[in-house]
C-alpha cells in the first residue's frame, strides 16, 4: 500500500503543491506533471467529462512517478468518492460542502468504520489488489488518504466552524469562484466580503487543525493563503499553461513575420 505524499509533506511542517492536469484524458501530460515534482496532481471531474477508466489510467501516471491523485468527484452519489479512492486516488477535494451534516455525509461515504461506513472491497488497487490484509489495509485507507471539502457557497461559510469540527474531515478548501459568485460579486475576488470569508475558513481550519487549502493561478499569488496557514494548494494547470504558452509563442512568430516583413522591403 503506498503512502500519501501530500499527507507526508504536510504532516513534517511544508506545504503540499499541486498542478491541474484535467485539460483531457492524458497519463502523459498527468505523468509529466507528477515527474516535474509536483506533491499531487489535480485531476476534475466536476467540470470535465472524463470516465472512471479514463482517470483511472490519469491516477496510474501520476502515482508511478510517485505523486498523489488528487480528484475532484461529480456531485452524486456515494460512489462518486469512494470508487475514486478504490483506483487509486490518494485525496479527494468535494465540491459544494454546504454544512455540517453534509460533511458527515461526505466522511460516512470516503471513511472506513469506525470514522465512517465506505463500502467494503479490497479487490482495488488501493488494498494493492486484495495482496494487502484487511484489516490493515481498512486502518490504512482511513490514515492515508485525505478528504478535503470545498468552501464555495455562502451557507457554508456561516457553518464553517462545525464544518472543520466533523471528525474525517482532514481540510477546508476555499473556493473562490463559486463562492464569489453566492454573495452576488462575481469575480470580485479583492471584495471585501471575500477577505472576510477567507479569513473565516481560513481561521475555522486552523483552529480545528485541518488542512487550509485553496487554488491560485502564480507562484506569488500563493502568498496570501501561506500567510494565512494554508498547506496544500493547486497552481495553475495544463489549460492554463499551455494557452500562456502558446500565445507567447504566437507572439513571437507575429513579431519575426514583421521584421522578416520589413527586412525585404
Amino acid at each position: 500500500m503506498r503512502k500519501s505524499k501530500v499527507l507526508s509533506k504536510i504532516r513534517s511542517g511544508g506545504v503540499a503543491w499541486l498542478t491541474n492536469a484535467s485539460g483531457g484524458p492524458s497519463p502523459m501530460i498527468c505523468g509529466i506533471a507528477a515527474g516535474i515534482g509536483f506533491d499531487g496532481v489535480w485531476i476534475d471531474m466536476e467540470h470535465r467529462d472524463l470516465s472512471y477508466r479514463e482517470v483511472a489510467s490519469m491516477i496510474m501516471a501520476i502515482r508511478e512517478r510517485s505523486a498523489d491523485a488528487v480528484i475532484r468527484p461529480r456531485r452524486s452519489g456515494p460512489d462518486a468518492v469512494y470508487r475514486l479512492l478504490e483506483i487509486g486516488a490518494a485525496g479527494l477535494v468535494v465540491p459544494h460542502c454546504m454544512n455540517a451534516e453534509h460533511a458527515r455525509e461526505i466522511v460516512r461515504n470516503t471513511r472506513f468504520a469506525p470514522i465512517g461506513q465506505r463500502g467494503m472491497e479490497t479487490v482495488c488497487l488501493d488494498a494493492d489488489y486484495m495482496m494487502a490484509d484487511a484489516k490493515e489495509y481498512f486502518e490504512f485507507a482511513n490514515r492515508e488518504t485525505f478528504v478535503v471539502v470545498q468552501i464555495e457557497d455562502r451557507e457554508a461559510v456561516e457553518d464553517v466552524e462545525a464544518i472543520a469540527a466533523v471528525e474525517g474531515v482532514d481540510g477546508l478548501f476555499f473556493g473562490p469562484g463559486d463562492l464569489a459568485q453566492s454573495y452576488g460579486i462575481p469575480l470580485q475576488f479583492d471584495h471585501p466580503t471575500m477577505r472576510e470569508a477567507l479569513e473565516r475558513v481560513a481561521g475555522a481550519a486552523n483552529k480545528h487543525g485541518k488542512i487550509f487549502s485553496s487554488t491560485v493561478g502564480t507562484a506569488d499569488a500563493a502568498r496570501p493563503f501561506l500567510e494565512l496557514g494554508a498547506r496544500l494548494i493547486n497552481v495553475s494547470g495544463d489549460v492554463i499553461v499551455l494557452h500562456q504558452g502558446w500565445t507567447a509563442m504566437k507572439s513571437e512568430l507575429d513579431e519575426l513575420t514583421k521584421t522578416i516583413g520589413s527586412d525585404d522591403s
